[in-house]
């Protein structure tokens, strides 16, 4: 029997080469031309503990991580304990019994893998075990070797022929091995409908920096954070490339007042940060507001509060991104929605933060800045940028032949200049200041200069990034939903249309100001409104709710992990027949 869909966890010890066992197979399932999305959960203790990295393979484009496992290649016991549960019952259990001793009872079959005695014993290199695991997964759902072994000579070759062929050796026994002791495999034969091959393999967090620089950014300032670090750690490699330059500040504090000061500078400029660092990161937040300095911060939402669990999944920093500040400091809030779309919703991000000169909040969570797929790759030369509108010394920003900063227009947008631009002198200031940039406290300046600054993000609001839309529009039951837990609604929809139910869903991407011209038309259009999300208070739902008044279906998890996709559609059934 073949399928379209397979989902494999290799789980065992941190440092024990769980990550790189999943990547080797991760990129060779996308040159075998399938989709590919991972989900991983390394410990939150620096001293490791128990890990995971889990493979979804599919013929076609998957949208969540898969509810349950199909193959488990368990390490040791600790991984089988905490992990055999998600097995399914026709699922497979691949283990070493000289560190694993599974239940008499288990529901799944179970094949004993010598992982330790073949590196160790039969190959003399026992830190090749990985890439043994390897070989033996591969085999299972049949992937050509060539994609293993073309691989392997990329990663070891400038270590030389011997250390190649050693892997090689390792490689051909974990598949030797399933041919020889798994004969009935069928079931796990997965073969792609049409070949994913021409994609690239990107995290969230690394889109979000290739997004970062086809935007133009030329300056990143951040603070070692789960699960923001990797921007930066991306950045610091590949912006120098550009001309750019990325470092690592003494704390987030630091990191966005020399964002802002970049800003003030004429650079395109942003920070990276989870909840916690996002919180020390206020204040300066309203320094970018007052002193209208474009910039970008992304918040990579981990569980919290506090530390809370840092490589857990939350969409628990919706207030904080939205309202956080003393006094009304104008922001906007963007959610990307998938891997992909984090991609251009940081290129969104740059050219809103430059156009409204305004500072701009990139929302992700651990789901997405973690998790790898396969997408299809972005073509350059369609991205559009936008700069900041520039003083110029023929008039543009000049009032009585003086140049004003922050003087009135239309849309709320004043001509900025750059340090050393003759005639653009200004001071950039957290005081609330007049056209001039001349602080001043007055009740008509204050009033004029707080409508200027908002009156910026009314028009962003009617330029909004275009929300997620799937489903079937004419249905009575809409989703409302936002960020990563699109892509298990996307699933739901699909197995509800399977069912005869039909459900369509609004994503807003941008959060901060709402766009009333994408949700109140959906809204109103629908009978019933299903609002999911993963956090305890429902903060998207109570944003809708003081906006939209209505009543709405809350379903929230707050547990630190995704939707499962059967969960979600088992409430979203009992929430529908009772309207029925």
């Amino acid at each position: 029997m073949t399928r379209n869909d397979l989902v494999i966890r290799v789980a065992g010890e941190a440092g024990e080469g769980i990550v790189s066992t999943g990547q080797l197979l991760t990129q060779a399932a996308l040159r075998g031309g399938f989709h590919v999305l991972t989900y991983s959960q390394p410990p939150s203790e620096i001293k490791g503990g128990h890990a995971f990295y889990q493979i979804r393979l599919s013929a076609d484009r998957s949208y969540s991580k898969g509810d349950s496992v199909d193959i488990l290649l368990a390490f040791n016991q600790e991984a089988y304990d905490r992990n055999a549960a998600e097995t399914k019952d026709d699922g497979l259990l691949v283990y070493d019994p000289s560190e694993v001793t599974p239940s008499a009872d288990s529901h799944f079959v179970q094949v004993e893998f010598p992982l330790n005695d073949i590196a160790k014993n039969q190959l003399k290199f026992p830190i090749a075990k990985n890439v043994v695991a390897v070989g033996a997964l591969a085999e299972l759902f049949d992937l050509p070797t060539k994609h293993l072994d073309s691989l392997i000579e990329e990663r070891w070759l400038r270590k030389g022929e011997a250390v190649v062929q050693k892997n090689l050796d390792a490689l051909r026994a974990g598949i030797d091995y399933v041919i020889e002791h798994v004969p009935q495999r069928d079931n796990f034969a997965l073969y792609p409908e049409k070949s994913h091959s021409g994609e690239i393999m990107v995290s969230g967090s690394e889109a979000i920096g290739l997004g970062a620089i086809a935007a133009g950014c030329s300056f990143m300032a951040g603070y070692p954070i789960t699960p923001a670090s990797d921007i930066k750690e991306f950045l610091e490699i590949h912006l120098p490339k550009t001309g750019g330059h990325a470092l690592q500040a003494e704390d987030e504090l630091a990191a966005i007042g020399m964002v802002l000061g970049a800003s003030y500078a004429g650079s395109k400029a942003m920070t990276a940060t989870s909840g916690p660092g996002f919180s020390l990161m206020i204040e300066m937040l309203g320094l970018a507001a007052m002193a209208e300095l474009p910039c970008v911060i992304v918040d990579a939402q981990r569980a919290g509060p506090s530390t809370g669990m840092p490589t857990r999944h939350e969409q628990g920093d919706l207030y904080q991104a939205a309202f956080a500040g003393h006094g009304e400091c104008p922001r906007i809030v963007l959610a990307p929605t998938s891997v992909r779309d984090c991609f251009y919703q940081t290129v969104n991000a740059f050219n809103l933060a430059e156009k409204y000169q305004t500072p701009v909040i990139l929302l992700g969570d651990t789901l997405l800045n973690v998790r790898s797929e396969s997408v299809p790759r972005p073509i350059l030369n369609e991205v559009k940028v936008i700069d900041r509108l520039l003083f110029s010394e023929n008039g543009n920003g000049r009032m009585n032949g003086e140049y004003n900063r922050y003087v009135l227009t239309e849309n709320g947008v004043s001509p900025m200049s750059i340090p050393g631009q003759e005639g653009g002198q200004y001071i950039a200031t957290g005081l609330e200041h007049n056209e001039e940039g001349l602080h001043r406290y007055d009740e008509a300046t204050h009033t004029i200069m707080t409508q200027k600054r908002f009156r910026k993000l009314e028009r962003a609001a009617l330029e909004a990034p275009e929300a997620d839309r799937f489903g079937d529009p004419e249905a009575e039951v809409g989703i409302l939903t936002w960020g990563s837990t699109v892509g298990s609604v996307i699933e739901v929809i699909r197995q509800a249309e399977q069912e005869g139910l039909k459900l369509d869903m609004l994503a807003p991407r941008m959060l901060m100001p709402l766009a009333d011209h994408e949700v109140r038309p959906f809204i109103e259009s629908k009978r019933v409104i299903i609002i999911p999300e993963v956090n305890y208070v429902g903060q998207f739902a109570n944003m809708i709710t003081s906006q939209y008044p209505r009543d709405y279906v809350r379903i929230n998890i707050f547990g630190g992990m995704p939707f499962r996709v059967d969960w979600l559609l088992e409430k979203i059934r009992e929430e529908v027949a009772q309207y029925v």
